[in-house]
């Protein structure tokens, strides 16, 4: 760690010197190093380097917010100050004075420990892992080409140190790797389709062995390459339709998790990242789905895309019940936000970088799984359509009306996976889709994400997930 921790104590107590009632200093470094290829040429070799102090103060009922890479102590403390005078300046504006809910924040240090360090990881060998795949893709398209293919693989390590005027003390190191491919395949008679997979989790190198991309790409080249040569409309009457995880786990994402954040519920990201059909009335007595709906947020899980044991205002992680059973049962909450509500923070409080404040954000989200293996799921549906993957989606504002473009899709016939389907359209509401749920598998798998929030934007790693859903009686559209 490149700062004095003693620098962050005396800015804690300059804070207080100066009047606050309460103060958080955050000490953030982040080491991101990255290659992209097009094809088998590299496009880009990046480093980036990231760090520094950021403070908050709260002062009169205002929350104000600064930050600095100067890690002296007279930079820090001259950070301190301006986040006091910008708090202070705010105070007579407000209508209502912010304030905390009560608090057993932590003191503690933990980490993630790799097996392979991301550093131990070349750029020669970055290069090598990604011309490898592109061989792969291009054996396994036989019938069709490839005029495009994108390969970037990023690590990332992050180190916190959270001191606070309440005693918390968090000391955190978490270690990334992400990759991410793109390929696009061309038939001139059937047109293109083009496939997206990212790969990402907290931990070393290792991890690409338990990922096994090639394998993986060699299996979705070949399965997309029939959608796309033999691929047919989906029926025109309402079916059973069998949603794959990966469609499962970005609606979750998008229509639990972002209108679940309890700063959207109260109309903070109104004019930022958009607003919620919740109101904070409807907690814990609007039933938005049947009793198989339930969907889960975690920042706990080891291995995690979104992984941490304590927020950035050093409140405890556990998991969150965003909707329990078909109610809407828990928002994620700040400290802030929680005292509005009257409970306790469920430590959703997170920031990109030095730079940014904490705000309310998501880590891992998924949709509980079920009890049934993927054939049971088919059984009983005469004839339906199985959607594997997507290729586009859009939400409203409100997180109400959605649209999933099916990429990977087949017709279910008599309980068994028949022809490929071309472009399939799940268009339903949020409130529709969590209401015709009537079945769920165990298959329960996660896919990493960077989720976009806030005023300057912030994104920050994450994970979204599920099993496989079977709805019932569904209109599925069509694009040409």
């Amino acid at each position: 760690m490149s700062v004095d921790e003693g620098v962050l104590s005396k800015a804690v107590d300059e804070g207080l010197s100066l009047g606050a009632k309460y103060v958080e200093v955050r000490y953030q470094k982040d080491y991101v190093d990255g290659v992209t290829l097009r094809n088998d040429k590299v496009v880009s070799v990046g480093v980036e380097r990231t760090e520094g102090v950021g403070v908050r103060v709260l002062v009169d009922g205002s929350l104000g917010f600064a930050s600095t890479n100067d890690l002296s102590l007279e930079g820090v403390l001259k950070a301190v100050r301006v986040a006091y005078e910008r708090a202070k300046a705010l105070a007579p504006l407000r209508r209502k004075p912010i304030e905390f809910s009560e608090e057993r924040v932590g003191r503690a240090s933990y980490g993630v420990v790799p097996k392979v360090k991301l550093e131990d990881l070349s750029v020669e060998e970055r290069i090598k892992l990604g011309k490898e795949i592109y061989d792969v893709v291009l054996k396994t398209a036989l019938k069709v080409k490839v005029p495009a293919y994108m390969f970037e693989l990023t690590t990332h390590d992050q180190e916190k140190l959270i001191v606070t005027s309440e005693g918390a003390y968090v000391r955190s190191y978490v270690p990334r790797l992400y990759v991410s491919l793109n390929v696009v395949l061309l038939e001139p008679q059937k047109g293109t389709l083009q496939r997206r997979l990212e790969y990402a989790g907290s931990g070393g190198v290792e991890q690409l062995k338990t990922w096994n991309i090639s394998e993986d790409v060699a299996g979705e080249i070949k399965n997309l390459e029939k959608v796309l040569l033999e691929g047919v409309e989906p029926p025109k009457d309402a079916v059973d339709v069998v949603v794959g995880s990966e469609i499962v786990g970005l609606l979750v994402h998008e229509s639990a998790g972002h209108p679940m954040e309890a700063d959207r519920i109260l109309g903070r990201e109104a004019a930022q990242a958009g607003e919620s059909y919740v109101k904070p009335n409807m907690i814990g007595v609007y039933r938005v789905g049947n009793s198989l709906a339930t969907v889960v947020e975690d920042p706990t899980i080891p291995g995690s895309n979104g992984f941490y044991l304590y927020d950035d205002e050093g409140v405890p992680a556990r998991p969150r019940y965003l909707y329990k059973e078909g109610l809407l049962n828990e928002p994620l909450h700040n400290r802030h936000t929680a005292k509005i509500f009257g409970v306790n923070s469920n430590a959703a409080a997170r920031s990109m970088d030095y730079a940014s404040e904490p705000i309310i954000r998501m880590s891992n989200t998924y949709f509980k799984p079920g009890n049934m293996t993927f054939e049971e799921l088919l059984e009983g549906v005469a004839v339906g359509v199985y959607i594997k993957s997507y290729m586009e989606w859009n939400i409203d504002d409100r997180r109400w009306n959605q649209r999933y473009v099916g990429l990977e899709a087949y017709m279910i016939r008599n309980g068994e996976l028949a022809e490929p389907v071309r472009n399939p359209v799940l268009e339903i509401t949020t409130q529709g889709f969590y209401s015709n749920i009537v079945a769920v598998d165990k298959n329960l798998k996660f896919y990493p994400g960077t989720c976009g929030k806030g005023e300057p934007a912030q994104g920050v790693p994450v994970w979204f997930g599920g099993p496989n859903v079977r709805i019932s009686k569904v209109r599925l559209g069509v694009i040409a």
